[in-house]
């Protein structure tokens, strides 16, 4: 009897040894260990959208500093940072990168509307987090069919329809022309503008003209919104084709009151490229603080964000709020 319970009791230190064995080898998901955390990122360092790629050198230089000051409790950040131009086919191919073959731990901040709808099947069907995406389109915010999609930036729509609750308090009898990306980002704004100027949108919007980010400028679009007479212009566009609305518009004399959708609103990506002169007067919106506005510059968080771009992101242009 006592033998038979002894071997009883051995098999059970047996299994249980197993068991804690088993429990240490799954105790972190894919790409975490004791000393290590992999972040894969996806960003546009080329195409149409490569102002953005400057958000992809700040976030490994940011990255750079934690590791510097000692990682994560003692583990380091390995941050895979892949270039898909603003390519949705292309944005499907270096994630499928940094999932099975890098194999990170999760995709942070990846950027643009299309690039992101190309992987959000994917990433939910690997439950691989695709966490604090870089566009403000409504569809992030589903945890119910999309638990792994986390969204992070002010809503698209929310912020059109900020603009329409400004257009309505100043200008009344505004005639408005938009110019938007088409695809869910560029609607995603057009649809809060209608939202917000509610019953009023069909006869204050004049004029509704989309460009594809494959087109090399948007200068026939901005001729044809002045020659429809809007004297109100909603520009919904990423840094490139603003730069060229604004340049373009000034080019032409036509000086309506320009709304600039907040994704381009940076004096370093686009209002400098634009021409300073060019861009006196537009009217956006801001969730961060601006680098080149003179009110926080003697603050801390100015100060501290300054000497981190100094010492980690020196090639980083100061102007750019992406970089903030």
């Amino acid at each position: 009897m006592k033998l038979k319970h002894f071997s009883l009791a051995v098999a059970g230190v047996a299994a249980a040894a197993i068991s804690v064995s088993t429990m240490a080898q799954k105790k972190y998901d894919t790409g975490a260990t004791d000393t290590e955390i992999k972040i894969g990122d996806i960003k546009p360092y080329s195409g149409p959208a490569s102002a953005y790629g400057t958000i992809g050198k700040a976030i490994s230089a940011y990255f750079d500093k934690v590791n510097a000051e000692g990682g994560i409790n003692g583990r380091k950040i390995k941050h895979i940072s892949l270039d898909d131009g603003y390519n949705p086919a292309k944005t499907v191919e270096q994630a499928r990168k940094l999932v099975e073959e890098d194999e990170v731990l999760f995709i942070f901040n990846p950027l643009g509307t299309p690039p992101n709808t190309a992987i959000h099947k994917y990433m939910n069907s690997k439950k691989v987090p695709q966490l604090f995406v870089a566009t403000g389109a409504t569809k992030w915010g589903d945890p119910k069919n999309f638990p792994w999609t986390m969204g992070w930036q002010p809503n698209y729509q929310g912020e059109g329809k900020i603009y329409a609750a400004h257009i309505l308090d100043t200008k009344p009898n505004a005639k408005i022309g938009v110019l938007y990306q088409n695809d869910d980002y560029g609607k995603d704004y057009l649809k809060g503008l209608e939202d917000g100027l509610g019953d009023k949108a069909k006869t204050m919007i004049v004029a509704k003209v989309s460009y594809e980010v494959t087109d090399p400028t948007v200068d026939s679009q901005i001729v044809s919104l002045k020659g429809s007479g809007a004297d109100t212009f909603f520009n919904v566009t990423t840094p490139k084709f603003a730069a060229q609305a604004i340049k373009k518009a000034a080019e032409i004399g036509w000086k309506p009151t320009h709304y600039l959708n907040n994704v381009s609103a940076s004096v370093g990506t686009t209002l400098t490229p634009a021409g300073l002169e060019n861009s006196v007067g537009l009217i956006t919106t801001a969730y961060m603080k601006d680098p080149t506005d003179p009110q926080w510059q003697g603050g801390k968080e100015f100060q501290d964000w300054k000497a981190w771009m100094g010492k980690y992101y020196p090639s980083g242009d100061l102007k750019a709020g992406e970089n903030v």
